[in-house]
């Protein structure tokens, strides 16, 4: 389907960086020293796309896990050690964006400072910068339309006029509770260990693609290929 939006709305972890099999590495190993022994797939399935204070609040009530501040100091300092180390872009994100026109901005469950960490370490920062919505600005993170709706009034766009690329279940649910066209990307490296294209199909999106280098021609028709 070829879409031509007021507004490109990009997720971070999974759509422009490929942070998300690093994140739950480093997260399953944490909650493991703190007596809460998680399984990567079910961190997977409980963890993709939503923000750090819903993780808290899951590992609380279904784990009996009590994150403390302290222990989020250590659980972010350990999670910027291993972007600044292992963080990769999504391939061929940065072509597909320098061929994508027109107003964009990042939505992301994570914090400000670390969505401007990602993106400055692969490179994508300039490309983005500075319409950066964080879930932190919002009361309620993914899978409710929160953040996506704060992202378009600030962008001064009709939510039926976004399209939303994004790659986890809950931010495609988001993104269709705000009223806005959502292209589900599969192609990040924690799509198989997630079972990611099967969790992404039964959410019905309006396109799902593993490939960045096809993202321009789904979102403005007969954009030149390179």
């Amino acid at each position: 389907m070829s879409i031509r939006p007021g507004l490109v709305i990009f997720d971070c972890d999974g759509v422009l960086v490929d942070s998300e099999p690093l994140s739950i590495d480093v997260l399953t190993n944490y909650f493991v020293e703190l007596g809460a022994p998680l399984a990567k797939d079910l961190a997977y399935t409980r963890f993709l796309g939503r923000s750090m204070a819903t993780i808290v609040s899951i590992m609380h009530d279904d784990f009996g896990l009590q994150v403390t501040d302290a222990h989020l100091d250590v659980l972010r300092g350990r999670l910027n050690d291993r972007f600044r180390r292992d963080l990769k872009p999504i391939p061929h994100i940065a072509d597909a964006l320098a061929r994508i026109s027109g107003p964009r901005c990042v939505a992301s469950s994570s914090k400000p400072e670390r969505i401007r960490l990602s993106l400055s370490l692969t490179g994508l920062l300039e490309s983005l910068e500075p319409h950066i919505y964080s879930s932190t600005m919002v009361k309620h993170g993914k899978p409710a339309p929160d953040l996506f709706l704060h992202a378009a009034r600030e962008m001064g766009t009709q939510p039926r006029d976004c399209v939303v690329v994004e790659d986890s279940p809950a931010g495609i649910q988001a993104a269709k509770s705000a009223g806005m066209r959502v292209l589900a990307f599969t192609g990040g490296t924690h799509a198989a260990p997630s079972g990611l294209r099967a969790a992404v199909e039964a959410l019905a999106p309006d396109a799902i693609f593993d490939d960045m280098r096809l993202l321009p021609d789904l979102i403005l028709p007969g954009t030149p290929a390179t």
